[in-house]
């Protein structure tokens, strides 16, 4: 099927979206019971941590890390905002850069001033959501506010009463700071709420029960069970999860001829991004490559770089090892697929 499909369903016990294009699934939300990333509590200071500049703050969901914390006392309560998935065994990473995001707009409590999405390229109309954000913010309000790229070609009504709605609730959060007890004060997005947020291109949506079944998503999400991914041509990539990180072998196969590992490892760099999105892959990657010359590790490299590019999860591209492998890091904001579904 040609175009865009947003499948919203329940999938293993739990809200599940799915977003399909060209037949492809092409990104992925599942719910699990940990802390969701955007969540946010009124923690209480609990403990520094000697050399890292971080403290360990208490929330009703457990120890969280906080980094780069000044001025902060054990027992003193903090607003923090999740910002990814622990990691098995480790403190949920918080921050206290507090965002409230939203199709349209992302609040920015005490960081005053409106920014407009830089994609957004047209002068009047980047004036005309100037004005219409300043319109829609309170008088003498401290928050700041980025008009989000989405605001391009939708209904004007619609984002001043977005903005508004984020506004009141960031001004409603903002005054629970203080307080001798450590609360959830908001879950964060669920997959179905993250899908309405973020797929912001036009789409056919399904939203009936067993919409996964009948659109072709189970059967995709069923392949993620296989640790080998067909890159074509004979060629394949293994992406397989290690407690410490992802090593991703690529293999050219049954060709053995001198193009079949450039061809191989170009191949793997394009698909890698939806497949690190869709299995929910963070933290170190370790790419093997199929063999090829040194001097086509440029060529690598920018393909790489320009599959990333237009990804929605933060990814650094580290670089090369003595052992010519190549590393990316990468941030945790979405559970692995197996950990989500267990």
């Amino acid at each position: 099927m040609k175009g865009q499909m947003i499948v919203l369903d329940q999938y293993a016990g739990g809200e599940a979206a799915a977003l399909m294009v060209d037949g492809k699934l092409e990104d992925l939300y599942l719910d699990h019971d940990a802390p969701r990333p955007g969540a946010i509590y009124r923690a209480i200071a609990d403990r520094p941590v000697k050399g890292q500049g971080g403290m360990f703050v208490k929330t009703p969901d457990g120890s969280a890390f906080l980094r780069q914390v000044k001025g902060l006392s054990p027992g003193q309560p903090i607003l923090v905002q999740v910002t990814g998935y622990a990691e098995p065994g480790k403190a949920i990473p918080v921050t206290t850069k507090i965002l409230f995001k939203s199709r349209y707009a992302i609040v920015t409590p005490d960081a005053p001033g409106i920014n407009v999405s830089r994609s957004i390229k047209d002068d009047d109309l980047r004036d005309t959501l100037q004005g219409l954000a300043k319109a829609a913010m309170p008088e003498g309000s401290n928050v700041g506010l980025i008009i989000r790229s989405s605001c391009a070609a939708a209904d004007m009504d619609e984002i001043s009463d977005d903005i508004e709605t984020m506004v009141d609730l960031a001004t409603a959060i903002m005054s629970e700071a203080e307080g001798d007890s450590a609360e959830k004060l908001t879950e964060g997005d669920g997959p179905h709420a993250l899908a309405w947020r973020e797929w912001v291109d036009p789409a056919q949506i399904e939203t009936e029960d067993g919409s996964f079944e009948v659109t072709g998503v189970a059967d995709h999400l069923a392949e993620l069970e296989s640790a080998q991914v067909p890159l074509g041509a004979g060629s394949s990539m293994y992406i397989e999860p290690t407690r410490a990180l992802t090593a991703v072998d690529i293999n050219t196969g049954n060709d053995m001829s001198p193009a079949a590992g450039l061809k191989a490892n170009l191949a793997a760099a394009a698909d890698l991004p939806r497949h690190c999105r869709i299995r929910g892959i963070g933290g170190q990657i370790t790419l093997d490559l199929a063999p090829m010359s040194k001097k086509h590790r440029r060529q690598f490299e920018n393909a790489l770089r320009t599959a990333f590019r237009t990804d929605t999860v933060e990814t650094a591209l580290v670089g090369w090892t003595p052992l010519g492998h190549f590393e990316l890091q990468r941030k945790r904001d979405r559970l692995p697929y197996h950990e989500a579904l267990s």
